[in-house]
């Protein structure tokens, strides 16, 4: 039954190539991580870590503008992309703290 759900969620998703990640996408996104080498996500915390793939802060979910947008683009390394941002986007909070301790969601009643 899970195999099933799997299948069909992949089948109505599409191929990576059918959402934009084309032969077009790994240049640019192999260009972008040229000028952007470490995970911008790591570094709002402090941490310096390689960046390793391009995420799109805003998910595009098919919009070939927004997915193209290069202001849309972040530098990320994949434990951020695969744990941290899905979380982000699942819940609405920024998780986290700077350097100095202040929180990175700017909605935390800190800034109050």
């Amino acid at each position: 039954m899970a195999d099933a759900k799997l299948q069909s969620w992949r089948t109505e998703r599409g191929s990576a190539n059918d959402r934009g990640y084309t032969w077009a996408w790994r240049k640019a996104s192999k260009a972008f991580l040229a000028s952007h080498p470490t995970c911008e996500y790591c570094d709002q915390r402090g941490e310096i870590t390689p960046s390793t793939l391009v995420d799109h802060k805003i998910p595009h979910r098919g919009d070939q503008k927004l997915f193209w947008d290069k202001t849309n683009w972040a530098a990320s390394c994949k434990p951020c992309h695969d744990g941290y941002k899905q979380r982000v986007e699942r819940t609405g909070v920024v998780i986290g703290s700077d350097e100095n301790g202040n929180p990175l969601d700017l909605k935390d009643p800190w800034f109050r």
